[in-house]
């Protein structure tokens, strides 16, 4: 169903969580810019998606300020310290098991607090303090555990019941269901942290403190203390009319949107087919979530972050997971000096005409995150989809030779994709194995209900 656009971005808020998108909007509601509620966003789901993300993790964030696009690099750094063991850590995804690394010696360098800062202080105007109200006010709380996050959890539960983790996440030894509250005290006392000192608190202050005490982690004094987030220009794609701003590197956008034919008339056979075409490769699952925001006065952020998987090990008394980028061994592509980024498939994306943008979109979710971001654009900006419509229907991605296709993906071409020699797995409901993706846009606001994702508008 096409809707009618307006001449600028709605204000809201779209995230994977609805105490996400509810901290965003407070911040919208009360005057804040877009890079205001973005900030206080991203802070709350470091308290409500710590499955997905966390304050010690990274990420990249794409910006329009009114007249101009860029992109901004925190993610996680190479650390210096010496190396240590890894541990092996089997975790059953759908019908496959992966191995993955984990411990304090997987832990990068945190990016996401300096993004954050940076953000504020180029294109905020409220007080830092007050961004981080609600986040503290989550913590102090307790926040639910929704349907899709819990079966993640049940998932991840190697992981995520390491150590503290078990505490968290498995209280009294039962693993928290759906619509069970998850408590985490320590956060309480690093936010309080972090309101009080600033983001310097992860560089150069107390959290930063409690960090490098954790045993076996391979982050120094001087890796926190160099640590800067870079602004960077967007690599730019021309797509359905609109100047295409996102990310190059690992998340292979801008090539999948150059192969990709239009949508738009094709028959829903011929749109499946023409999308496996279009979509390459494997690579690392991702445990990612995605926050985008448009003010009242036209200026949009779309922020991307993760811990990766998470290592296993919390910063004692604050309930920090560390991250594990150091662990993904698939985005250890090239030397790895210290002090360098980290490589990373987020892909924070802006549309853009001649009136400005159009649409602000990103997605989580690893190799899915580019076809599912790259199959909600199409959705929106060449097949005139409502925004919610394009993020619902029913997602497919090729992974190797094999086609994973959620239920109401067209049968014709999965049986033409069989006939061809692809086997097809056929997934039984909407998995967040397909990634979690959220735009704002002219036409309104979605979030990804594969991640319990919520849509709010001023």
């Amino acid at each position: 169903m096409a809707v009618r656009a307006r001449r600028r971005l709605r204000a809201a808020v779209a995230a994977g969580h609805p105490a996400t998108a509810e901290a965003g909007l407070e911040i919208l509601a009360e005057g804040g810019t877009a890079a205001d509620a973005a900030v206080a966003a991203a802070l709350a789901s470091c308290v409500a998606e710590t499955l997905m993300t966390g304050l010690l993790g990274g990420g990249h964030a794409a910006v329009w300020d009114g007249w101009r696009v860029q992109n901004l690099d925190c993610f996680v750094a190479v650390p210096s310290g010496a190396g240590g063991p890894l541990l092996d850590v089997p975790v059953r995804f759908g019908e496959e098991t992966v191995h993955y690394a984990v411990g304090p010696a997987s832990c990068g360098v945190p990016g996401l607090p300096a993004g954050l800062d940076a953000l504020r202080r180029e294109h905020g105007r409220l007080p830092w303090a007050r961004l981080v109200e609600p986040a503290l006010r989550l913590a102090r709380s307790g926040t639910d555990l929704p349907p899709r996050h819990a079966a993640c959890l049940a998932m991840l539960e190697p992981v995520m019941t390491l150590n503290r983790g078990a505490e968290l996440y498995s209280p009294g030894g039962r693993l928290l269901a759906a619509g069970d509250r998850l408590e985490q005290p320590g956060l309480v006392a690093a936010l309080e942290l972090l309101s009080a000192e600033g983001a310097a608190s992860v560089y150069r202050g107390s959290i930063a403190q409690a960090l490098l005490a954790v045993e076996g982690t391979v982050v120094t004094s001087g890796d926190l203390e160099s640590y800067e987030a870079r602004w960077a220009e967007p690599v730019e794609v021309e797509y359905a009319g609109t100047r295409f701003l996102t990310r190059g590197g690992l998340s292979g956008v801008p090539a999948l949107l150059r192969r990709l034919p239009r949508l738009a008339g094709l028959s829903a056979t011929e749109r499946v087919l023409a999308l496996v075409d279009a979509v390459d490769g494997t690579g690392p699952d991702g445990h990612t979530t995605n926050i985008c925001v448009a003010d009242a006065e036209g200026r949009a952020v779309v922020l991307t972050s993760s811990l990766g998987l998470g290592s296993g090990n919390f910063v004692p008394g604050l309930d920090l997971h560390l991250n594990s980028m150091l662990g993904e061994t698939d985005l250890l592509v090239g030397p790895v000096e210290p002090g360098e980024r980290m490589q990373s498939m987020m892909a924070p994306s802006l549309a853009v005409d001649a009136d400005g943008p159009v649409m602000a979109i990103g997605s989580a979710g690893g190799t899915r995150l580019r076809t599912a971001l790259c199959s909600v654009a199409a959705g929106v900006l060449d097949e005139r989809l409502a925004p919610q419509e394009a993020v619902d229907r029913p997602r497919v991605h090729p992974a190797a030779e094999t086609i994973n296709a959620e239920p109401g993906v067209d049968e014709e071409a999965l049986r033409r994709l069989e006939a061809a020699g692809r086997p097809v797995r056929r997934w039984p409901d909407l998995h967040h194995y397909f990634g979690g993706t959220s735009l704002v846009s002219r036409f309104g606001p979605a979030a990804d209900p594969r991640r319990d994702g919520a849509a709010l508008e001023l």
